[in-house]
């Protein structure tokens, strides 16, 4: 099979097309015919060597594809069924631990850049009717991601107002899902037609903030002065001063990205005089990447794809990840 394998000391062009023996699967594994992934940040920072790995590890964290083989003691899934990764295969349900965190695939163990894979059957869920691969590839951790900033540790409902920043695959995954129970949207991006593209899938509010630098207040006084009850928060640091102006007093940031820093100056009298719960979230359980599928069917939400590159070309797609250009998902077609 054609795999493609992270080189020490890891950079794009470090990343080499090889051949590996096909797997078979063991005792409680089915092994999966990867038909598409997804780019997201998480493999960006392991190809770009920002996050160490093994050497030769194949990389990428999302795929979808169909299981041809079925190990010993496995019932949950059979040959032909259209399956997807989970983030965190060891994380089952409840609440988020060390332990359950670990064997990310593309980091801690190999993941799905290469045309088979054998995984224990707990590491995937059965992705949502009438998908295709390339969009069931989107799901795993960007789409997941959203759903628990929005739904998990939130109950975002109608009426509610939602604060969305950019426009990579979080951002629109989250502007998407919150639409689809009656949410009120701000958007905000640094393309006026990116931001018009926001404004198609249903933003009711849009701000550039290069043109607005305090896009905090902007926020504030479209949602009435009130402030909003929910920033899905991608940049860390270097956004996070404008996220908390921009929250209500009681409100949530759910922090799933590091975009604009990993670290500087928080105004920290103003998220606690606020009482804002400030979040971490990476990912999520496998249950709710199942509860995810289910709002996914009831709702008709359909992933927003930019490009699909070949495996081949894996590492033109990480560059135009790095230009910026995107909109929603990239993904990779096997």
């Amino acid at each position: 099979m054609q795999v493609i394998e992270v080189k020490n000391p890891a950079t794009l062009d470090s990343l080499t097309l090889t051949e590996r023996p096909d797997p078979t699967p063991g005792p409680g594994e089915i092994c999966v015919r990867v038909r598409a992934s997804s780019l997201n940040y998480h493999d960006y920072a392991v190809v770009s060597g920002v996050l160490p790995t093994a050497d030769g590890r194949i990389p990428m964290s999302d795929g979808a594809g169909e299981v041809v083989a079925v190990g010993a003691g496995v019932d949950a899934f059979a040959v032909g069924d259209r399956v997807m990764s989970t983030f965190f295969p060891h994380w089952p349900a409840g609440p988020v631990s060390a332990e359950r965190t670990r064997g990310v695939p593309g980091d801690h163990v190999d993941g799905f850049a290469a045309e088979l894979v054998c995984m224990p059957a707990t590491a995937f869920t059965a992705i949502p009717a009438g998908y295709s691969m390339e969009e069931a590839a989107t799901l795993p951790c960007a789409a997941l991601t959203a759903w628990r900033a929005l739904f998990v540790e939130n109950a975002v409902r109608a009426g509610d107002w939602v604060l969305t920043q950019g426009s990579g695959g979080v951002s629109v995954f989250a502007l998407q899902m919150a639409k689809a129970v009656g949410a009120r949207v701000i958007a905000t991006s640094s393309s006026q037609a990116k931001l018009e593209r926001l404004g198609a899938l249903g933003a009711d509010h849009l701000i550039n903030y290069k043109e607005t630098p305090e896009w905090g207040v902007r926020a504030n006084e479209l949602s009435g002065g009130r402030g909003v009850d929910v920033v899905v928060e991608i940049g860390g640091a270097g956004t996070l001063p404008q996220s908390i102006e921009a929250t209500r007093v009681g409100g949530h940031i759910s922090l799933i990205g590091v975009l604009a820093g990993w670290g500087g100056e928080v105004p920290t009298a103003a998220l606690m005089w606020k009482n804002i719960r400030l979040a971490g979230i990476t990912v999520g359980s496998i249950e709710d990447q199942r509860n995810m599928v289910a709002a996914l069917e009831a709702t008709g939400i359909r992933p927003v794809i930019d490009r699909t590159f070949p495996l081949a070309q894996l590492a033109d797609a990480f560059r135009h990840q790095a230009s910026q250009q995107h909109f929603g998902k990239i993904c990779v077609s096997l």
